[in-house]
Order: structure tokens, then C-alpha cells, then sequence
């Protein structure tokens, strides 16, 4: 039971700023801004929609398949996979692109600086859902614009059901086009930022896209989320993790929970705890890939904050 897990694959550099920007950075003179921050700790970090979601899917017993455009120097990234026994058959190479990258400065009040390159990934329209690999159902995460487009549309062709996560590149649509997705669409997962934003650009609430969808998810963060579906809303609670690290990768880490509860049939009610969970794991450990477990020891957390085994 595959899932086609289409999105970007990303490097990210985090580099952390032992000071505070505000001290740096005079509101009265931005216009000639000339500024460099000595960042002595740094770290790089696999990354990127598709590879976290496929990275916390495999945790979870399944075979995923990331579907994504990367670059020339994606070498170490591929040994990593082939590490965590990770497929790389839809994986495209883009030899005079560098993979997606994003550079990362934090200061000491958690203010973030964000350099984003998307390199090969604006290229993820050259690749096609494959009709051919039984394929169960996917999702069209964060990517090109033109390929989570195509992708959309070739998953509704072929009769896979997927995911619309849009994400961050959710700015990169208007309401038309977001519709478009909702139309074609099984199942639609946002923030409760991207959820507001939605509203905004459609008209449509969570509970009116329902209308138009199997299920719409939105998450809190630490507030839990929320499952509309069949009518009913089902408020999900937050797994309670042992400690709070780095939240991000946490939304990839939920969805992926979802997907495995939509691939083994689940209930909404413990699909949405087993993608929580997913979610409180990851806050515990800085980067978005290196958090392990074991099933045995995920189902035992999962009786811990729930109360019921699944």
C-alpha cells in the first residue's frame, strides 16, 4: 500500500545568532540596511515537505514514495535515504540546478531571517503521477507551482485520492485556483493560519469546504486540531510530548499520521491522535529528521495520552 508523496526536497541551514536582531537593526535606517551577524553554531538538516512526510511515513511501517525535482548536489541526501531504506524511483535529477535550499538565522528571541532558493524544485512539473505502480492514494504538498498543479490534476485523472496540503505555498495561488484543488481533491489539510487565509481567498470556512471534500483537517499547534468530516467536527487533543525543541516539521510529521491512518482505514478519531502524536515526537528533537522510534514504543505512547490502544 503506497503512498505517492509529492512535494520539495530542501536542505536547510540553521545558524543560530547568539544575540538579538533588534540590537542590530535600526528602524530608522532600513533603507541603507548593511548588516552581518557572526553565527558560530550551524547546522544543515535534510529537508523539504516530501522527504519529511516520506522520512515519518517509513517510521510508521510504510514503504513511501517522495516524488520530487532535485539538484546536482543532492548526493548526500540520497545516501541518507538509501539509509533510512527510503525509494528514490520518482526522484529526478536537474543537473544544472542545486537542490532547494533554505538559510536559516535565528536570534536569541526565537526572530527568524529566511533565505529561501528553490532551485530544481521549480522544475517538479516535469514529473508525472505514475498510473502504473499501485499507487493507493498521495498528497500534493508544498512544490513548483505548475507542478502542484499538474500533480492535482493527474492524481484526480487517475482516480488516486489524494491530499491538498498547500502550506507555505499557499500565497502562491488565488481563490480560483485554490477551488480548482478543493474540486479535485479527497481530503484538504491546513494550519489554522493557512485555514484563515483560505477563508479569505474562497469564501468557504472549514466546515463549507467540507461540504465539498471526504475531510477537511486544521491544525493548532499545541491546541490540538480539528476533523471535519461527514457532517461532524471531531476535536483532536494535542499529544503531549517530554519536551519542546524545534517545532519545525511538526505539520509534516501530522500528516503523515494521516496518511498512515488513511492507508490502514482508520477512524478520523484515531487517525487524528496517531498524526498528533507524529507531531509531538518530532517537537522533541531538533531538525526535522533525526527523531526515531519504534512501533511497539509509538503504540505504547499512544495508550500514555489516549487512553486506548489502535
Amino acid at each position: 500500500m503506497s503512498a505517492l508523496i509529492c512535494g520539495s526536497m530542501a536542505y536547510d541551514t540553521i545558524m543560530v545568532f547568539q544575540d538579538r536582531f533588534k540590537h542590530h537593526i535600526l528602524p530608522d535606517q532600513v533603507h541603507i540596511l548593511n548588516v552581518s551577524f557572526l553565527v558560530p553554531e550551524l547546522r544543515r538538516e535534510y529537508g523539504g515537505c516530501a522527504g519529511n512526510i516520506a522520512y515519518n511515513l517509513k517510521l510508521l511501517g510504510h514503504d513511501p514514495l517522495p516524488m520530487a525535482t532535485v539538484g546536482r548536489d543532492f548526493g548526500p541526501y540520497a545516501q541518507w535515504l538509501a539509509y533510512c531504506g527510503i525509494r528514490r524511483d520518482y526522484i529526478r535529477t536537474i543537473e544544472d540546478s542545486y537542490t532547494a535550499q533554505a538559510y536559516i538565522t535565528t536570534d536569541m528571541d526565537d526572530n527568524q531571517i529566511t533565505a529561501f532558493h528553490p532551485g530544481a524544485m521549480s522544475f517538479s512539473h516535469l514529473n508525472d503521477v505514475p498510473t502504473d505502480a499501485g499507487i493507493r492514494l498521495g498528497i500534493v504538498a508544498p512544490d513548483g507551482k505548475e507542478g502542484m498543479l499538474q500533480h492535482a490534476r493527474q492524481f484526480a485523472d487517475a482516480r488516486i485520492p489524494f491530499i491538498f496540503d498547500p502550506g507555505q505555498g499557499m500565497p502562491m495561488f488565488d481563490g480560483e485556483e485554490l477551488l480548482k484543488f478543493v474540486e479535485l481533491a479527497n481530503w484538504v489539510t491546513l494550519n489554522d493560519y493557512e485555514a484563515r487565509l483560505m477563508q479569505e481567498r474562497t469564501g468557504l470556512n472549514p466546515s463549507r469546504l467540507a461540504e465539498r471534500v471526504d475531510a477537511v483537517i486544521v491544525t493548532r499547534g499545541a491546541g490540538g486540531s480539528l476533523i471535519y468530516a461527514a457532517g461532524a467536527c471531531h476535536e483532536i487533543p494535542a499529544a503531549r510530548p517530554t519536551a519542546v525543541l524545534d517545532p519545525t516539521g511538526c505539520g509534516d510529521a501530522y500528516r503523515a499520521g494521516l496518511i498512515y491512518g488513511l492507508l490502514e482505514d482508520l477512524d478520523w478519531v484515531t487517525t487524528g491522535r496517531i498524526a498528533s502524536l507524529m507531531g509531538a515526537i518530532k517537537v522533541e528533537t531538533a531538525g526535522t529528521q533525526n527523531h526515531s522510534f519504534s512501533l511497539e514504543s509509538f503504540r505504547e505512547r499512544f495508550r500514555e495520552n489516549f487512553d486506548y490502544a489502535f
